[in-house]
């Protein structure tokens, strides 16, 4: 079995000192519900980013022997099997990013809890969040892209395949007319 993604820090409460994360720490003035949900929010992000990224790193790890391949102009149909297994693990990750997880959206828990504005900030940034869901978007674009090229090549193979067979259709119509004609007188 995959062991699941974790992500850990020790909290540490701290009526006198700042709040915010140091190495291995997270210092809160208070251990209260909001400030917990905000901290539970914000490693759950984190956690939701790595399992995409581990996903996409595997997809990605896939594509890239197809660019080689297209570069060489040997492109396998098998691989197009596999390529839209990958576009369809690819869509459902976008689907979750964008529809479910909004890891830039500041939680709606902040609308009541102004204060906790700037720790939440520390935590989107001491986690690294903004950067690690753009890298992600952009490794989604590429392979969007990639899945796009391949899809056409595949399309323009196809409509060659259905061209050469049309012109070998009138080639063999074009000798039972002849022979027709030859034997007819």
């Amino acid at each position: 079995a995959k062991q699941p993604e974790t992500e850990e820090i020790e909290l540490r409460i701290d009526t006198s000192a700042a709040e915010g994360p140091e190495v291995g720490v997270l210092r809160l003035t208070a251990a209260d519900l909001p400030r917990l949900q905000l901290v539970a929010d914000i490693l759950a992000r984190s956690v939701v980013l790595a399992q995409y990224e581990a996903r996409i790193a595997s997809i990605f790890d896939r594509i890239e022997p197809l660019a080689v391949d297209m570069q060489r102009g040997a492109i396998a149909r098998r691989q197009g099997k596999a390529l839209l297994s990958d576009i369809g693990g690819t869509l459902i990750v976008q689907h979750k990013m964008v529809g479910r997880v909004e890891i830039e959206e500041k939680p709606d828990l902040l609308w009541d809890h102004a204060d906790l504005e700037r720790l939440w900030t520390r935590l989107f940034d001491e986690y690294d969040l903004r950067d690690r869901h753009r890298a992600l978007d952009r490794k989604l674009q590429l392979i969007a892209r990639t899945a796009e090229t391949m899809h056409g090549l595949f399309q323009n193979r196809l409509t060659l395949r259905v061209e050469w067979y049309i012109v070998a259709l009138i080639l063999v119509e074009i000798v039972i007319s002849v022979l027709q004609m030859v034997f007819k007188f």
